[in-house]
């Protein structure tokens, strides 16, 4: 892994509204540390117990992990990296140029409020180790609201320490996750080492058994909707469709030397989404067993409350794994929050906007149910800004092929283009169709979403192209 890079000395150069130059760029190992410290995070102490609440089998679980996550690994390397790594723009000024400025300003607005509750979601899960020195009472699987003013002050504290960094620049984020990856890898490890034996796991040959009958039983979910194989793969693909199918990571990736670093997502998938999720996964089976917790009772299931988890397996490092693994998370989150925002208001400090970005998401995540509907919560935002991602996609790569002219607005100075922004529309129009009158989960409607988004673009874009003509580029 190569050195972190060094924190610039004069104003911070994020290069929001032009191509990142030659010497900005960074090697192999950057983007390993970013990746991994962002998906070896607080949020895997979560995902990975909500699995066991939705009742998923072992073999559904671990096999549904490998292929999703294998499949997004290949929707960054093949997707999303070969266009940040040509064109070296920001998604939010790629899609000026496509889109015109009114659109995208739509576009910015709904996913700079995604992207903060989704990094409020990791304050939260940060502030439960916060709380366990304090003996704050954790928020049940059923809270909406915050329990007590003491849960609302842990909060606001983490909150206003992961804002700050992220304000600090691309450099600073990168930088504290290169430090931090290689401890918190450990610490998860540890925490399923810890948690094996004392569910009965002394011996390789005794993990299948206990992992069907104790751990992944397949039996009727706590709560929620009954996970399967292909619940489990679909979300371990689309969880992060944002960044990769839906481009999200041109911002990212812009930096990287060559495309093929879109590869080193795979060190957030298989050491985070993977392995974490396992582990963290078998804490919650551990806690529900010392809870002595019996379903046929009819007794609610204990909090799902990372901080205490960890905490019960490995002691203070726990504690601090949850603390950092939450910080590295939601530092890139409201980084590119940040930049959705500052590209509403172009002339604005992105260190004050990166700075509201934390703000906002430190308000959502005084609010436990964010957390607690995870699993939805990541579906549905994929659900809404993917499709966008479709419409970069074809306008790179297909419409100068089939005769017709890319980054319109650009060309031809349209505020609105209506192709782009109707394909969009109606793209979670079809997909709102088929969640509410044809019964399709959240967790399958982001694929056919990114299909019907692009075709529609293609079509669109063919009907506007023959009414606008564009200028000469």
């Amino acid at each position: 892994m190569s050195a972190p890079p060094q924190q610039p000395t004069g104003p911070v150069e994020e290069f929001e509204r032009e191509p990142v130059p030659e010497r900005k760029l960074k090697g192999l190992g950057s983007f390993v540390g970013m990746y991994a410290g962002e998906h070896v995070a607080g949020t895997e102490f979560m995902i990975g117990p909500l699995f066991l609440v939705a009742g998923v089998s072992a073999f559904d679980l671990l096999v549904g992990l490998l292929v999703g996550n294998l499949l997004a690994v290949l929707s960054w390397t093949f997707l999303c990296a070969p266009i940040a790594a040509r064109s070296r723009l920001t998604l939010y000024f790629q899609l000026e140029k496509i889109c015109g400025v009114k659109l995208v300003t739509l576009y910015n607005l709904a996913n700079g409020v995604l992207f903060c509750f989704l990094a409020g979601a990791m304050i939260t899960v940060s502030a439960t180790a916060v709380g366990v020195p304090f003996n704050i009472a954790m928020p049940g699987l059923s809270d909406w609201m915050p329990n007590s003013a003491a849960w609302v002050i842990a909060v606001l504290a983490i909150g206003a320490a992961f804002a700050y960094i992220a304000a600090k620049g691309y450099d600073a984020v990168a930088r504290v996750a290169n430090i931090s990856v290689p401890w918190m890898v450990l610490v998860f490890v540890a925490c399923g080492l810890v948690a094996l034996p004392q569910l009965g796991v002394h011996s390789l040959g005794d993990f299948w058994t206990v992992a069907k009958e104790k751990i992944w039983t397949g039996g009727a979910p706590l709560k929620g909707v009954k996970f399967t194989f292909w619940h489990v793969m679909f979300f371990a693909w689309f969880c992060n469709a944002a960044m990769h199918m839906g481009m999200a990571d041109l911002s990212i990736l812009r930096y990287a030397k060559k495309w093929p670093y879109g590869a080193s997502s795979a060190a957030g998938m298989f050491v985070g989404h993977y392995m974490a999720w396992i582990a963290a996964s078998m804490l919650y089976a551990l806690q529900l067993a010392k809870a002595g917790w019996n379903p046929a009772a009819g007794q609610d299931p204990p909090p799902v409350a990372p901080g205490p988890m960890a905490y019960d397996a490995v002691g203070v490092a726990g504690l601090v794994c949850v603390i950092v693994a939450g910080w590295t998370t939601a530092n890139p989150t409201i980084y590119r929050a940040g930049l959705a925002f500052q590209a509403l208001v172009p002339r604005s400090s992105r260190f004050a906007v990166t700075l509201f970005a934390g703000a906002l998401a430190t308000v959502g995540a005084i609010f436990p149910a964010l957390v607690m509907k995870l699993l939805d919560f990541v579906g549905l935002y994929g659900t809404i800004l993917m499709p966008m991602g479709a419409i970069v996609f074809v306008d790179f790569w297909l419409l100068k092929r089939l005769g017709m002219a890319d980054r319109y607005a650009e060309r031809t100075g349209l505020a609105f283009n209506w192709a782009a922004g109707t394909a969009w529309l109606l793209a979670l129009l079809i997909c709102g169709v088929l969640n509410r009158a044809a019964g399709w989960q959240i967790y399958f409607l982001a694929l056919p979403g990114w299909i019907l988004a692009g075709v529609l673009y293609l079509l669109f874009s063919k009907l506007l192209q023959t009414s606008v003509q564009p200028r000469q580029p």
